[in-house]
């Protein structure tokens, strides 16, 4: 085996946001060298990562050379040059998750037809080149209201998706490459996050169930494990593995998922990276999923990924209203409660809806849990002063 610790290896990362932070703190338990690409001299990993460089990660060249100064390379986040990280594939570099499979997860539309081709259960769709395809459509009777509208390219957050129920709703959406889904009627939107390492070991988390925020459509809570029938829960993890092994996937891939009226399973979409979906695993897991990502990429033994304690995820986002010098109110009180622990992501300046951290609940009750969430909630407030 390589020697990953206390040695010359090097870890090279492409982003530095908040995943990146908290891979960060498994690498230095490992004593793992790091070095990071971002976008942002002032992104969450500059100050905590053996090396940091400053480069456009959708840039060929900046992702090609630092490509060259790493002996691994992995992603915090999917918008990223493939053309770059194939060439370097091509060279021997190590990449996980693979270039080809970041290739597929970039565009929505490539991985509803990637699901199609590989009878992965997901929501009818259509695909459009541009938004006037898709007014044609409508005018000519192929695509009827309501639906789902979402940017090929570049969402996240909420952000690249719209609920469209007639013309009007049309109105300001930019002139992409986008896809249309079925509104589907469902009960709980789910998540199950695998991890599989080189030598085709696998592991999955139990599923989770996520609380979305009504306006931003950001995910405001994630509870594990989810509150839905065991029979349902093992028809979710079977899937999330059949996606895994459809990719060939190596890494960690978080599978979100619709639980319909009837019981059904429909894949939403993944995110090939650490997700906001497994961050209540810092403190309810065994092994963390910043932890397994590591195991996995570098094709260590997989941790266990039993919760040891019902875990609550809960966004801090900026509040409406508030922009400027961050300011956490009320974050005293809230450490007085039992089985609470902030995770502050370095981000300096608030906005509206802006992730600036979480807070994980755990409990031996998920619905005291619960109750705690909804307490913490109303509780801290991510404000400007």
């Amino acid at each position: 085996m390589k020697n990953y610790f206390s040695s010359n290896f090097t870890l090279g990362v492409l982003g530095g946001g908040q995943l990146g932070r908290m891979l960060l703190s498994e690498t230095q338990k490992f004593d793992i060298y790091t070095a990071i690409l971002d976008n942002d001299k002032n992104a969450p990993c500059s100050e905590i990562c053996n090396r940091f460089e400053v480069g456009n990660l959708l840039d060929y060249e900046a992702v090609y050379n630092f490509g060259k100064t790493v002996d691994l390379l992995t992603i915090e986040i999917e918008n990223v040059n493939i053309d770059a990280l194939e060439q370097l594939e091509k060279e021997g570099l190590p990449i996980f998750p693979k270039p080809q499979n970041l290739r597929i997860i970039q565009s929505k539309a490539r991985q509803k037809h990637f699901y199609i081709d590989h009878q992965i259960p997901t929501a009818p769709f259509s695909h459009f080149a541009y938004l006037e395809e898709l007014k044609h459509a409508i005018e000519n009777s192929a695509l009827q209201f309501p639906f789902v509208w979402k940017a090929a390219r570049f969402g996240y957050d909420g952000n690249g998706v719209k609920i469209v129920r007639n013309f009007s709703d049309l109105e300001n959406l930019p002139n992409v490459e986008c896809i249309t889904e079925k509104l589907i009627p469902f009960k709980n939107e789910l998540a199950v996050i695998v991890a599989r390492n080189l030598n085709g070991e696998m592991k999955t988390y139990p599923v989770v169930e996520m609380e979305f925020h009504p306006e931003a459509n950001q995910v405001e809570y994630v509870i594990c494990p989810a509150r839905i029938d065991e029979k349902v829960a093992q028809k979710a993890q079977e899937i999330a593995l059949k996606v895994v092994h459809s990719l060939d996937f190596v890494g960690l891939l978080a599978v979100e998922m619709f639980q319909t009226i009837d019981d059904e399973i429909l894949v939403n979409e993944v995110a090939p990276r650490p997700h906001n979906s497994g961050h209540y695993s810092i403190e309810a897991s065994y092994t963390n999923q910043f932890e397994q990502h590591l195991r996995s990429i570098l094709n260590l033994p997989l941790g266990n990924t039993e919760s040891k304690v019902a875990g609550i995820m809960v966004n801090l986002v900026g509040e409406e209203g508030f922009s400027g010098n961050v300011f956490y109110e009320n974050i005293e009180e809230m450490l007085r409660i039992d089985g609470v622990t902030p995770h502050i992501y370095g981000k300096k300046e608030t906005r509206p809806f802006r992730k600036m951290g979480h807070v994980t609940i755990v409990n031996k009750d998920i619905d005291k849990a619960r109750e705690i969430a909804q307490k913490v909630k109303e509780t801290i407030r991510v404000i400007s002063k």
